[in-house]
């Protein structure tokens, strides 16, 4: 038995409450903290990130985030390093050398549900647009930069394919 020292009144204090999936959607958010974490195994690292939403129906609820920025898979990597982009773009900060100075920026998160995996429920996946980039052409995909990179040894350097206009098209338009 632990005594608590005093009697504890929980008509006093709001339960807590699940952190249900967020339903799919556009909110208003922000980053309230973020950290460098050791991966399970302790090869790699991810930035650890909290989010907050700030308006509507689900203001003040959190959603987490991690970008493996430190991991042996070079694609792994390359997805974090382009996460990271669009937040420093939805924040307007195009250069950082902090986490932090990512922080208190409100942009536009548009959540997607992950169905569940293995042991895992469904979660929640974020894309970060800037602050009303809801619509438009903004929120179209386009090809992300990927800065040039130092050869790996035992893998070749590759030029990146072109495109064909008739190659875009669906099959049974293109011409032979």
């Amino acid at each position: 038995m632990a005594s608590f020292g005093q009697t504890f009144d929980a008509s006093a204090v709001a339960p807590s409450t699940s952190y249900d999936v967020l339903p799919p959607g556009k909110y208003l958010g922000q980053i309230v903290a973020s950290e460098m974490r050791p991966t399970k195994d302790g090869t790699g690292q991810y930035l650890y990130m909290e989010v907050d939403i700030l308006e509507g129906q689900y203001a003040g609820r959190k959603l987490f985030d991690r970008l493996n920025l430190v991991n042996a898979n070079p694609d792994t990597v390359e997805i974090a390093k382009r996460t990271l982009s669009s937040i420093c773009r939805a924040v307007g900060k195009m250069q950082v050398s902090n986490s932090e100075q990512l922080h208190l920026v409100p942009m536009t998160l548009d959540v997607r549900v992950r169905p569940p995996k293995g042991l895992y429920g469904e979660s929640n996946a974020i894309r970060y647009l800037p602050r009303g980039g809801a619509s438009g052409a903004a929120t179209q995909p386009t090809q992300p930069f990927t800065p040039p990179q130092a050869p790996v040894a035992g893998r070749p350097i590759t030029a990146a394919p072109t495109a064909t206009p008739a190659a875009n098209g669906l099959p049974w338009k293109r011409q032979a």
